[in-house]
């Protein structure tokens, strides 16, 4: 398995691990135009946007993670956000989450912005434990504005 950056000949791989994303945090049935839209942004190469690595086995994809960097007032080199990190039914337990977790961390030293930071859902017990053992966590709580 390799981990690399997202290719267009990838939009199908992609999309099913992205749609199994979403239906794991109950939003199922997104149309069609949500993830060509997210998958064109993903592969524009436009650097102040997200990023996608893949985990490839083969040419098959085990997983997927987006990221992005942005501006930090305490940090004048910036930060990384990890929004989405997913892993295939199949692939669970084989390292592909960690191996990604660390191509962010990786992409994050080459672009000099060495903190990254991710949330999870409370009830995500088995991403949990892997981030327990790949990260810090921290004493934040998050707030949404209501819609």
């Amino acid at each position: 398995m390799i981990v690399r950056p997202l290719r267009t000949e990838d939009k199908d791989q992609w999309q099913a691990l992205y749609d199994a994303y979403h239906s794991f945090y109950d939003r199922p049935g997104l149309p069609q135009e949500f993830f060509d839209a997210a998958f064109a942004r993903l592969t524009a190469g436009d650097p102040g946007d997200f990023h996608c690595l893949v985990a490839d086995d083969g040419g098959a994809l085990l997983g997927l993670t987006h990221y992005v960097f942005h501006p930090h007032l305490w940090f004048p080199e910036g930060t990384c956000y990890l929004q989405d990190l997913f892993t295939a039914d199949g692939a669970r337990g084989r390292g592909v989450g960690r191996a990604l977790i660390e191509g962010v961390y990786a992409a994050a030293d080459a672009a000099g912005r060495p903190r990254v930071y991710w949330l999870t859902q409370e009830f995500n017990y088995a991403g949990r434990m892997l981030y327990d053992r790949v990260g810090v966590r921290t004493p934040f709580i998050r707030y949404n504005r209501p819609l």
